[in-house]
C-alpha cells in the first residue's frame, strides 16, 4: 500500500477480515474517533496539537496499554482533535510446537522482539482450510485480541473523563489496518507523526 493512500483516502470503515484472528502476532494501525467527530481532545495550533484535559487522559492512558495486556507493544501514536491514531503490536513469544497452531493451521513464526508480523502471508500459504474465525468472533472476542485491547483503552478513557465530570464520548466503532510489511509500517509511522502538520488536509478535519 503506497504512502499516498494514507492521505485522506486510506480510512474507510473496516470490516474485520473473516479469515484473520485478531489475537495473532501482527502490527495493527488503529484509528478511534470521537462521537460525531467532536473536538474533545484539543486543537491544532501552528502545526502542533494542544491537548485538552480529555486529550491528556487519552494520551496518557494509551501508553498504559502494555501494562494491562500481555505481549503488547506500541508503535507511533498521536492524539488529534477528534480522533487518535496508533500502532498496536501483538507480539507473543514463538514456540516450536504450539497447540493453537494445530487447531487453527496458523504458522506462528514471528520471533519475540520483531515489530512486524507476516502472518497473513504464512496463512495464505497453508494447505489447511482456515477455521470460520469471523463467524465466531463476537461470541469469543478473546482476552488479548485487538478488539479487547482497544475496548479496554476506550473504557478507561471514558471512565476517567466521567470521574472528572468532563464531557466526552467515543464513536462506537474503530478502524484497523493489518500492517503486513516494513514499508507499510514506515509509511504509516510517518503519516501518524506528520498528522498534526497536515491537519487541514485530513479526512477528519472540520
Amino acid at each position: 500500500m503506497s504512502g499516498d493512500k494514507y492521505q485522506n483516502k486510506y480510512r474507510i470503515p473496516s470490516i474485520r477480515l473473516q479469515k484473520w484472528n485478531y489475537t495473532w502476532n501482527s502490527a495493527y494501525f488503529v484509528t478511534i474517533c470521537t462521537d460525531k467527530r467532536k473536538h474533545y481532545f484539543g486543537k491544532i495550533k501552528n502545526g502542533k496539537m494542544e491537548l485538552s484535559r480529555v486529550g491528556i487522559i487519552a494520551d496518557i492512558l494509551w501508553y498504559e496499554i502494555p501494562n494491562h495486556s500481555q505481549n503488547v507493544e506500541l508503535g507511533a501514536f498521536i492524539v488529534m482533535p477528534n480522533h487518535i491514531h496508533g500502532i498496536i503490536i501483538i507480539n507473543k513469544p514463538t514456540q516450536t510446537k504450539n497447540a493453537d497452531n494445530a487447531q487453527t493451521g496458523h504458522a506462528n513464526n514471528v520471533q519475540t522482539g520483531h515489530a512486524l508480523s507476516l502472518q497473513g502471508d504464512t496463512q495464505s500459504n497453508s494447505n489447511q482450510k482456515p477455521p470460520p474465525i469471523g463467524k465466531n468472533r463476537y461470541q469469543n472476542i478473546g482476552k488479548n485480541s485487538l478488539s479487547s485491547i482497544v475496548g479496554g483503552y476506550k473504557s478507561a478513557v471514558t471512565k476517567h473523563a466521567n470521574r472528572l465530570e468532563l464531557k466526552f464520548k467515543w464513536q462506537t466503532l474503530f478502524y484497523e489496518h493489518i500492517i503486513r510489511n516494513k514499508k507499510s509500517f514506515d509509511n504509516i509511522t510517518r503519516y501518524i507523526n506528520n498528522n498534526p502538520a497536515k491537519w487541514k488536509q485530513d479526512k477528519f478535519f472540520k
